[in-house]
């Protein structure tokens, strides 16, 4: 079993909790992780997805699915379904229970005018007491409990992010090269135009050559302006690529763009794939360089 932190790798994820505690956030992060997760299921339900899952071969890895009093009328099965749950072969399952305290329920409740489910003509304090009683089981047989009384979203989907994204997966980085007489990769997260920098086009010798070239990747890299630039590049994905692999993003898409994608942006792209290679999954492409040949 794929460990996951200190918690082993679930493919079924039951989450549940109090209306307005951040199951929303919950999901939407889970999604990003590659779950495929399905939002108010009936627990009547939930055996059925298990053998699902069981049956798909491994087409199916991790499932979240979102349990709350939306469905009241069938939450009542929701222990049912556990225990069932309890007894299938092939199957790890964890249940998340989000929570926060009464005065962080009614204030979000009030900055989004929405009624609270078991109290749609009343204050939302008394859906929330009623929720309470009738969440109380669940807490009890929940594998872990979030708090969310004092978190922002975004600290929130940090947290999922990092409780659940599997040990191992990386952030995938594709560089590509391009030329912007072509036009720009429709793709690309991140863009950095290198036309300033000298140009191997008009050295003869080089002209037929391309970035991949020992001769024109010297040329260029040995510019004062592109060892310069290249420096400071680096430093600046440096400092962003593990943001970017934290917040749970599982593939960016760099261009290096020059003017026809054969020379200056080739041997960048070659050389930052040598860099980041070492901590990254790296894919490096070159959409244009043989275009102009």
């Amino acid at each position: 079993m794929t460990e996951v932190g200190n918690e082993r790798a679930v493919n079924l994820l039951i989450i549940t909790g109090m209306s307005g505690a951040g199951k929303t956030v919950a999901v939407q992060s889970l999604e990003d992780l590659g779950f495929f997760c399905v939002d108010n299921l009936p627990p009547v339900l939930i055996p059925k997805f298990a053998e699902l899952i069981k049956q798909s071969g491994g087409n199916i890895e991790r499932v979240a699915l979102v349990v709350d009093l939306r469905g009241r009328e069938f939450f009542e099965s929701l222990s049912e379904a556990i225990d069932s749950l309890n007894q299938m072969e092939g199957i790890t399952f964890h249940i998340l229970y989000l929570d926060a305290n009464d005065q962080t329920l009614v204030s979000r409740y009030k900055e989004t005018r929405r009624r609270h489910p078991l109290s749609p003509n009343g204050s939302p304090l008394e859906g929330i007491h009623a929720e309470r009683r009738l969440l109380q089981e669940m807490k009890g047989r929940a594998h872990q409990i979030i708090d969310t009384s004092q978190m922002k979203p975004a600290q929130l989907r940090e947290k999922i992010i990092s409780q659940y994204t599997l040990q191992g997966s990386s952030l995938t980085i594709n560089i590509l090269s391009f030329g912007f007489k072509y036009g720009t990769p429709i793709d690309a997260d991140l863009m950095f135009d290198v036309r300033f920098l000298p140009n191997p086009h008009y050295v003869e010798e080089l002209r037929p050559k391309t970035g991949c070239d020992p001769e024109v990747a010297d040329y260029v890299m040995n510019q004062k302006e592109t060892k310069e630039f290249v420096e400071k590049l680096i430093d600046f994905l440096s400092f962003t690529l593990p943001h970017y692999q934290r917040e749970g993003k599982s593939q960016l898409v760099i261009g290096i763009g020059c003017t026809g994608g054969k020379h200056r942006s080739v041997a960048i792209t070659e050389h930052l794939g040598e860099v980041f290679g070492k901590d990254f999954s790296i894919r490096v492409s070159h959409r244009d360089m043989e275009k102009n040949k």
